[in-house]
């Protein structure tokens, strides 16, 4: 891979990165506020309150998990093995990058990863 895809990948992920720290910043504000809440009148209330904040526990650990897998991309590029397979070990196509800059596997591995039990 070319020095100037790797500087454009790296750039993608940081910036990628710190929209999910933003993000995740925000929710846990958010989750904190719901639960200092007073607010909460009756049943209805809170059954809608506890919907949103399982709704925001879910989003906010999906984020980690992107967090992680991009953070595991930079250590790739810091370490020379960034846009390889670590499946195959062949490079991942950079049109799959460009909608995944974290992919760890090549679209075969990623079907066969997928197929297995995890």
């Amino acid at each position: 891979m070319r020095e100037n895809d790797i500087r454009f990948f790296k750039h993608m992920l940081e910036e990628r990165r710190e929209q999910i720290l933003k993000n995740i910043h925000g929710s846990s504000k958010e989750l904190d506020d719901l639960h200092e809440s007073h607010d909460v009148m009756d049943e209805g209330d809170f059954a809608s309150v506890s919907t949103d904040n399982m709704i925001n526990e879910e989003i906010l650990a999906a984020q980690q998990k992107e967090l992680t897998e991009i953070d595991e991309a930079l250590a790739k590029i810091q370490h020379g093995t960034y846009g390889i397979c670590e499946m195959c070990e062949e490079p991942i196509g950079m049109q799959r990058l460009k909608v995944k800059p974290f992919a760890k596997y090549c679209i075969t591995c990623r079907q066969i990863a997928e197929k297995s039990p995890a």
